[in-house]
């Protein structure tokens, strides 16, 4: 070994002490605030707050970090010194492996109580009846579009939205054995077969298709019968025991999820503006001309920019439909605010479904 190799080693090992000494003196203030939330009342976990100290660390980066990096990071030292104060019990789609127990873990940090659902009408229950704080659920994929039952539960439930996340999906097929000849059955969730379908038509043609609650319980069921194959993530190869039969299969290389973090709004109130935010609304215009045209005139008078717009059926059976509508910003800012009445004055039905820090 070389004398530098030596000395640089011996100079990360000093580093090192330095970092779990300075991490031991942010966790023994974190123990502070978390005695003065108490007294307070208040809530552990301040999604508004997290992100400006995430924002406000990458803006002064001086690198060689990347700024992602910066953000994991600092994600999982928050979490670990929330779980000294009180761990967050978060439900999600599982079983373990899924998506969306990657997407709670990259949101609240590994420091969390995992509360897996078999279905995302379980995830709003639990969150809904106390079994957990918050739910992690996906609404929207950029190929697939819009997740129908999630936003559909959003209108019906007393949950709002607290915050987000965006997720890099890579599909991998997942087997007993390493290569893709003689599967007969590929099991995966919907969205995951249809973000799949392209790659199936022309190297699986032949194999039935079977849906299932998640892509998690696909690759549980793989392991069970060597000629069947699950659509998932190497995360939930490695929990059952399979290998990658092909890699990265989705139709979309770039394929991202968008993650949606609820809770009751005595668990967490509307966060407060953090710089970079997103109100989420759900509406229904009455059944005349120009009406959906209407609506979007408040938002281009206050110059608020609207990131999404999605119609639902209302199942009326009147041919009525709902619209979910994104827009950037904070109700506390004046423009967002005037926006926002003139829009509801003109509305049959308004539901605000959440305010929270825009996601990565």
């Amino acid at each position: 070994m070389s004398q530098d190799l030596t000395r640089l080693r011996i100079e990360i090992d000093a580093v090192d002490r330095e970092l779990l000494e300075l991490l031991n003196r942010r966790a023994a203030l974190a123990n502070e605030v978390g005695e003065i939330k108490r007294a307070e009342g208040s809530p552990v976990f301040r999604p508004e707050r997290e992100a400006q100290v995430i924002n406000g660390l990458q803006d002064t980066n001086p690198g060689p970090l990347k700024n992602a990096s910066v953000a994991t990071i600092w994600r999982e030292i928050m979490s670990a010194c929330r779980a000294l104060e009180a761990p967050q019990r978060v439900a999600y789609l599982g079983p373990a492996g899924t998506f969306s127990e990657q997407a709670a873990v990259q949101f609240f940090g590994s420091s969390i109580e995992h509360v897996p659902c078999v279905s995302f009408d379980e995830v709003f229950h639990a969150a809904t009846a106390g079994t957990a704080g918050f739910g992690v659920v996906p609404v929207e994929n950029n190929s697939e579009g819009v997740v129908t039952r999630s936003l559909d539960l959003l209108l019906q439930s007393p949950l709002h939205i607290v915050g987000e996340i965006s997720l890099l999906v890579r599909h991998h097929l997942l087997r007993q054995s390493n290569s893709p000849e003689g599967i007969e059955v590929v099991l995966a969730h919907p969205q995951a077969l249809a973000q799949c379908q392209s790659w199936l038509n022309k190297h699986l043609p032949k194999a039935e298709r079977r849906a299932v609650p998640s892509n998690a319980e696909g690759a549980r069921l793989a392991a069970t019968h060597p000629a069947w194959a699950a659509i998932a993530s190497e995360r939930a190869g490695t929990a059952f025991g399979l290998h990658v039969a092909a890699h990265a299969i989705q139709d979309d290389p770039f394929n991202r999820t968008r993650f949606a973090v609820v809770c009751l709004p005595q668990v967490l109130e509307a966060p407060q503006a953090s710089g970079k935010d997103c109100v989420s609304l759900v509406v229904s215009v009455p059944n005349r001309p120009g009406a959906v045209h209407d609506i979007l005139v408040p938002l281009k008078r206050h110059g608020v920019s609207m990131t999404r717009f999605e119609s639902r059926p209302a199942r009326s059976g009147q041919w009525e439909y709902y619209f979910y509508i994104d827009v950037e910003g904070h109700p506390s800012q004046p423009h967002v605010a005037a926006a926002l009445k003139d829009l509801q004055s003109l509305c049959a039905f308004y539901k605000v479904l959440g305010t929270y820090p825009v996601g990565d």
